[in-house]
C-alpha cells in the first residue's frame, strides 16, 4: 500500500464530513439522545394502574382468601370489583371496566385446584406488567391461607385466536413498524433523488403546481408501498408447506401467524399507516442533501415511535410527561388498530378502529400538505 495514497483517501473522507456539519452534529447527538430516552423511560416509568375484577367462587375458604387477596390488593393501590363469575370478569375486561380478571375456583384448597387469571390479550408487554403484579399478590395470598398446596395459576386472555405460536400477541406491532420504516426508506431516498436528478426541478419549470407534484409522487410512490405492504402482509399471515424433496426436509414459507379478524382489514390500516409514512419521507426528503441524510432522520422521528408507541414499553407505564406524546406518533394508532383486527377481530363498524382509520388519513394528509409547502425550487 502506498502511505501517500492511503492519506489522501483520509483527508476526503474527514474533509467530507467536516462539510456535513449536520452528519458531525448527529454523529455525537443521536447516540446521547437515544440512550437518554431509553434511560428515561426505565428509571421513571410509572408503575401501571391495574383494576382487578374478582371472583371469589363461591366456596368458604374461597371468600376467606378472596376477601384478604382484596385486603393486599389495595393495600398496593390496586382497585378491585367484584364479578359474580367468569363470564361477568371476562365482561369486565372487553368493556375496559378491568385490567385483570382473578377467578377462584369452588375447589379452591383442594389437590389439582386451577385459579385462572385472565387479560386482555391485546397488548401483551403492559399486560404481562400488570399480571406480574397481581400475580405476585395471589401467589403470597395464597400461600398464607390455604392449609394445602398452592394452585396452578393459568392464564387465560379475553380476546385472540386458539394458538400457541408465542409470536402471534406481537404481529400486530411488528408488522406495522416495519411497514412504516421500510416505506419512510423507499419513499425518502426515491424523491431525494428526484430532487438530486433535476427531474423535480424540471417539473417545477411547468405549470404544475406544488400540490400536484406532491400529490403525483404520493400516489405513485403509495402504489409500490402498498405492494410492499401486501407482500408483508401475504409472508405475516400466510404460509405454505413444502414437502421433503429428496434429502430436503419438509418446510414452510411464511409465518402462518392467527389473526381473528379479516386480513383485509388488517392490510388497510397498514396502507394507511404507509401513506402516511410516504408523505412523511417526501416532506422530510426536501431538507436533505444526500441519501446519508435521510437516514439520519431516522433516529428523530422513526426511533422515538418505535419507543412510545407501546411496541417495547406499555403506553400506560412511559413517564407522564411523555405520555402525551403517543398522540403524535401515527404508529401507535396503527399497533393500536392492528391489535383490534388481529387480536379482537374488529371490523369496519368498530368505532375504535374507525378512530385509528381517521387519524391515520389525516396524518397522512398533513404531512401531504406541508410536504407540498416546503418544496423549493432548486438542485441539490
Amino acid at each position: 500500500m502506498n502511505a501517500r495514497r492511503l492519506r489522501a483517501i483520509f483527508r476526503r473522507v474527514v474533509s467530507e464530513f467536516r462539510r456535513d456539519h449536520r452528519s458531525i452534529a448527529l454523529l455525537f447527538a443521536a447516540p446521547i439522545l437515544m440512550t437518554g430516552l431509553i434511560t428515561f423511560i426505565v428509571r421513571e416509568g410509572q408503575a401501571p394502574s391495574v383494576t382487578v375484577a374478582l371472583v371469589h367462587g363461591g366456596s368458604p375458604i374461597g371468600q376467606v382468601v378472596s376477601d384478604r387477596l382484596r385486603s393486599a390488593l389495595e393495600a398496593e393501590d390496586i382497585t378491585v370489583i367484584a364479578a359474580v363469575d367468569e363470564s361477568a370478569a371476562r365482561a369486565a375486561i372487553t368493556n375496559g371496566q378491568a385490567d385483570v380478571g382473578v377467578v377462584l375456583p369452588v375447589d379452591l384448597g383442594r389437590p389439582g385446584a386451577t385459579i385462572t387469571a385472565i387479560t386482555n390479550g391485546m397488548d401483551p408487554i403492559g399486560e404481562g406488567t400488570q399480571l406480574g403484579i397481581v400475580r405476585g399478590i395471589l401467589v403470597a395470598t395464597a400461600t398464607a391461607a390455604l392449609d394445602a398446596p398452592l394452585p396452578t395459576v393459568e392464564h387465560a386472555t379475553a380476546y385472540g385466536v386458539p394458538t400457541d405460536d408465542p409470536i402471534a400477541p406481537y404481529a400486530p406491532a411488528i408488522v406495522g413498524f416495519l411497514a412504516y420504516f421500510f416505506v419512510y426508506i423507499l419513499t425518502g431516498i426515491s424523491f431525494l433523488r428526484e430532487r438530486t436528478g433535476g427531474t423535480l426541478e424540471r417539473l417545477m419549470a411547468t405549470p404544475v403546481t406544488r400540490g400536484e407534484i406532491v400529490t403525483g409522487y404520493t400516489l405513485g410512490f403509495t402504489l409500490f408501498a402498498g405492494l410492499q405492504v401486501a407482500l408483508l402482509m401475504i409472508w405475516s399471515l400466510g404460509t405454505i408447506r413444502v414437502p421433503a424433496i429428496g434429502p430436503l426436509p419438509e418446510f414452510a414459507i411464511g409465518l402462518g401467524v392467527a389473526t381473528a379478524g379479516n386480513p383485509a382489514v388488517a392490510f388497510l390500516v397498514v396502507l394507511l399507516l404507509a401513506v402516511g409514512a410516504v408523505s412523511l419521507g417526501i416532506f422530510l426528503s426536501t431538507f436533505a442533501r444526500t441519501e446519508l441524510q435521510i437516514v439520519q432522520f431516522i433516529p428523530l422521528v422513526i426511533v422515538p415511535q418505535f419507543l412510545l408507541s407501546g411496541i417495547l414499553f406499555p403506553i400506560s407505564g412511559l413517564p407522564e410527561i411523555l405520555q402525551p406524546l403517543v398522540g403524535l406518533m401515527p404508529v401507535s394508532y396503527a399497533v393500536d388498530g392492528l391489535r383490534q383486527v388481529f387480536i379482537a377481530g374488529a371490523d369496519l363498524s368498530s368505532g375504535s378502529l374507525q378512530l385509528d382509520l381517521l387519524v391515520l388519513a389525516v396524518i397522512a394528509a398533513f404531512f401531504g400538505l406541508i410536504a407540498s409547502l416546503t418544496i423549493r425550487r432548486e438542485v441539490a
